[in-house]
């Protein structure tokens, strides 16, 4: 069965609106992260254009985003009643409120079979792209009702744990930030420079393409500038580290740096810089940066940057 067949398969807007400071937020390739939406970066446009966009490709509750150009194949569900974005590149899989069908889609599109499906249909060689009507031909098997309710219950479960452990994780991360910002008030007024207390890994960083990722499916985080990209089966890395933007998303529309604090055994990408504290904690070095616009050292007008050099050159107490 085409997924033409059962789904009403459109895709977003293929203009660029104009940004504005104060609006509706456009989703993009770049903002559809590892199941989740990364409004961070996400650009504000009016009012007029949000609505024309919509016209004929608004987001509903339990339809399904879908990236169809760059990092393709990364699935977002949108579980809200009211979602309230406009989407471009991104392939929008409506279900018309039919929520077992969506979570059913949801986990067979992450998983490595559906991962695969998409895959053998990609186009172009400098940028790797699915297109629409590639999508709407792709071929699968639905099991009946019932075996969507049996496969999906255990796992819609875990995903509302790890939810809960998230926000958990997110209330931590804030008492945190206060306290580090009580005990070290004057932290940015300072002559010495931050690069005095990283140990930086960049040199030991490997990007791999999604071929490759593909031909080696397994348990191991692989993690670009702002999230989780792939699962392998190796890593390069093992213990704490700081990952921080270095280019393409490297800072949020507040200037400060985009960042991640990962523990255990993964393989980064080279997009994001891998950090420890010296001579201070990880942790002490994590909740600096939270508290640290770095616009100033950011390069290029295109692709944006965070270099080695400008990062270490930022001013502490």
């Amino acid at each position: 069965m085409k997924f033409s067949e059962f789904l009403d398969v459109r895709d977003g807007t293929h203009d660029s609106p104009k940004r504005v400071n104060i609006g509706k937020k456009l989703i993009t390739t770049k903002n559809l992260e590892d199941n989740r939406i990364d409004f961070t970066n996400a650009k504000n446009i009016s009012l007029n254009d949000f609505k024309r966009i919509n016209e004929r490709s608004k987001v509903d509750q339990f339809d399904i985003l879908l990236s169809m150009i760059g990092t393709v194949g990364n699935v977002y569900q949108e579980r809200s009643a009211f979602p309230d974005y406009a989407i471009k590149n991104l392939a929008l899989l409506k279900f018309h409120g039919d929520e077992l069908l969506s979570n059913w889609m949801n986990y067979y599109l992450q998983s490595k079979k559906g991962q695969s499906k998409i895959h053998q249909r990609l186009s172009g060689s400098t940028q790797q792209y699915i297109s629409l009507t590639d999508l709407r031909n792709i071929e699968i098997t639905l099991p009946n009702r019932d075996q969507m309710e049996l496969c999906i219950k255990p796992l819609r479960y875990l995903d509302d744990l790890i939810l809960k452990n998230n926000q958990i994780n997110d209330n931590l991360i804030s008492l945190a930030t206060a306290l580090f910002n009580k005990y070290f008030p004057n932290i940015n007024s300072g002559n010495e420079m931050i690069g005095n207390f990283i140990s930086n890994y960049d040199r030991l960083r490997k990007p791999l393409s999604k071929k490759e990722r593909l031909s080696i499916p397994g348990k191991y985080r692989y993690i670009g500038a702002t999230s989780v990209n792939d699962y392998i089966n190796k890593y390069n890395f093992d213990g704490i580290y700081l990952l921080l933007g270095e280019d393409g998303t490297v800072e949020d529309d507040n200037g400060y740096p985009i960042l991640q604090y990962i523990s255990g055994k993964f393989w980064p990408n080279n997009h994001a810089h891998v950090l420890q504290g010296k001579n201070v904690s990880t942790e002490w070095l994590y909740l600096f940066f939270k508290q640290r616009k770095i616009t100033s050292i950011v390069t290029g007008a295109v692709q944006k940057k965070i270099s080695q050099k400008n990062l270490n050159s930022l001013s502490i107490s």
